[in-house]
């Protein structure tokens, strides 16, 4: 499944986003792959998160540091994020983000958890993240609206939801 789609960047920059499923990440270049995301699952509920650089709602997650593997920073990026434990996860699919001024790219992978709070969420230890809720997964597009990637992105996460429980 690939979709291609255009996107004019906050600071102006133009990028062509190539999204594709997959179900394992190491087919990629790992040196390529610059963030991970989740769409958790809380229960029945989806977890987002309010903040960032564009101060809007979107999923959890964050760039990859030096040493981490995928899941590593999946399940940091989580925790500081959400103050949550994933339990499972399951890769959804990458995302290939062109610059189209130079044509270099990175890639963003996208995960399905099933997590758990710790606690109550009180604040991102970087400051990213202002806020949390749990919404029904099917009213997503009343917080953010990514386009056709977005609805494959939320799609394959509701398909695959039944696997993190047997996992």
């Amino acid at each position: 499944m690939g979709i291609t789609e255009k996107y004019h960047g906050h600071s102006g920059v133009d990028y062509i986003f190539e999204y594709d499923d997959a179900d394992s990440f190491d087919h990629l270049e790992k040196e390529k792959c610059r963030q991970v995301y989740g769409v958790c699952f809380c229960g029945n509920q989806m977890v987002i998160g309010h903040g960032g650089i564009k101060n809007a709602w979107g999923l959890i997650g964050g760039t990859i540091e030096a040493g981490e593997t995928f899941e590593q920073t999946l399940k940091r990026e989580i925790q500081e994020e959400s103050n949550m434990e994933v339990l499972n996860q399951i890769p959804i699919g990458y995302q290939k983000m062109t610059d189209t001024r130079d044509g270099s790219f990175v890639y963003q992978l996208r995960y399905a958890c099933l997590v758990r709070p710790y606690g109550p969420f009180i604040a991102d230890p970087a400051d990213s993240i202002i806020e949390i809720k749990l919404i029904d997964p099917i009213n997503y597009k009343q917080y953010f609206d990514w386009g056709q990637i977005g609805e494959r992105i939320i799609a394959r996460a509701l398909e695959l939801k039944g696997d993190l429980k047997h996992k």
